[in-house]
């Protein structure tokens, strides 16, 4: 999705773009957080919800990143977690007194265990619609990586099987559904269906660009050439290039480490910085190129 058509959609969505009022300080919910989570923390591990900004909150576990975009005609939550980790989300969502029948759209980054293993209990707890990529929806229908993934030989797990309604994305959609929250950025690469998503996020008329940006990493199991597939190479590089390009002012990840985000919490780091996403873009093509040198190698 070209930054334009992400611009044009901010002016579509500002109506949802205003927050309620905070449930609590922001900076405080912040800092228990980054106190009660480590770096690169498991993935189930219960932690604190906080307000990032304006209408989005973080609602994840220590490990592994759910974000919560509230508006006044639903919410949208984005990812789920690991099947436990769900219990985690649905429980940090009434911490911060948000009704999960509220939600409205499911949306997700990647269509790996960790981040979406948990979205039939969370469909089933809220009753509400995911919306994601073809690829990424054949996955969450059966609970099974699809044997196409780079990692589809790494012994992931199956989660439960989403049994509601999903939404299939278009590679070139403008068009989303009435009331949701984030737009899409087709980031393929680290799965077939990943996706990153784009907001605006206010605070007293004082509004940042979120990006979600998916993990953008190649890794996979043993075996797996990326040079052997091209087609998944272009799209992998054009998703690195759209989330360089986006306009972007915070930048959050499905693991909060590949971020910095407990250093951007307790301010080591700037929590909003324009140039988060180019950062991020720049050191997930770096990822890119070592890779498929090392494949030409013969690595």
């Amino acid at each position: 999705m070209s930054a334009r058509s992400i611009a044009a959609a901010f002016a579509l969505l500002a109506g949802c773009a205003t927050a309620p009022a905070p449930l609590a300080d922001a900076a405080t919910g912040q800092r228990a957080w980054a106190a009660a989570c480590a770096d690169a923390d498991e993935w189930d591990k219960p932690g604190p919800p906080f307000r990032i900004r304006g209408n989005t909150y973080y609602v994840g576990t220590c490990g592994i990143t759910a974000l919560l975009v509230t508006g006044p005609r639903g919410h949208t939550l984005i990812d789920s977690g690991t099947d436990k980790g769900a219990e985690v989300v649905l429980a940090n969502i009434r911490a911060l007194g948000f009704d999960p029948g509220d939600v409205k759209y499911l949306l997700m980054s990647h269509e790996h265990f960790d981040h979406v293993g948990g979205i039939a209990r969370v469909q089933a707890a809220t009753g509400a619609t995911i919306v994601t990529s073809a690829a990424a929806a054949k996955v969450l229908r059966s609970g099974e990586v699809d044997p196409n993934d780079p990692q589809s030989r790494s012994n992931h797990p199956p989660f439960p099987p989403a049994t509601g309604r999903i939404i299939e994305l278009g590679v070139d959609e403008a068009r989303m559904p009435q009331g949701l929250a984030a737009r899409p950025i087709f980031t393929p690469g680290h799965t077939l269906g990943a996706l990153s998503w784009t907001w605006q996020a206010c605070d007293d008329g004082d509004c940042k660009t979120i990006v979600y940006a998916d993990s953008l990493n190649p890794i996979s199991s043993e075996g797996y050439r990326y040079r052997d597939h091209p087609e998944l190479v272009k799209g992998f590089r054009g998703g690195i290039d759209a989330v360089s390009s986006a306009p972007c002012d915070i930048v959050l990840a499905p693991h909060p480490v590949a971020a910095a985000m407990r250093a951007r919490l307790l301010g080591d780091k700037p929590l909003v910085d324009p140039g988060g996403c180019r950062a991020y873009a720049a050191a997930a093509s770096e990822r890119l190129d070592k890779r498929l040198a090392q494949e030409a190698a013969g690595g």
